[in-house]
């Protein structure tokens, strides 16, 4: 049986301050920084900061319709995940279409 490379935890305070700490992660080459930034925060984060984090992701003049070197929003990516409802009302509610 394979063993996780990292332990999920719950329950963890996140500030303000790391919540937008997000904002400052770099893409790969070639990939759009406003929508790698968007996928790590997702990626990253329960849906309460992911939610906290979309606001401040507006807020400093970032593009909620982003996408990827496909084509692809995040918004679109996260509505093929089970359990995203309330990822994708997030976004939605930050004007991704």
């Amino acid at each position: 049986m394979a063993k996780k490379d990292k332990v999920k935890i719950l329950g963890e305070e996140w500030s303000d301050e790391r919540v937008k700490g997000f904002l400052d992660v770099r893409p790969v080459a070639g990939e759009s920084e406003d929508f790698h930034i968007l996928l790590t925060a997702y990626r990253g984060m329960e849906v309460e900061k992911f939610g906290r984090f979309v606001s401040f992701y507006v807020e400093a003049g970032r593009d909620i319709n982003a996408a990827n070197v496909r084509g692809e929003t995040l918004l679109h990516i996260v509505s093929q995940h089970a359990c995203s409802e309330e990822y994708k009302d997030a976004l939605a509610q930050a004007g991704a279409h």
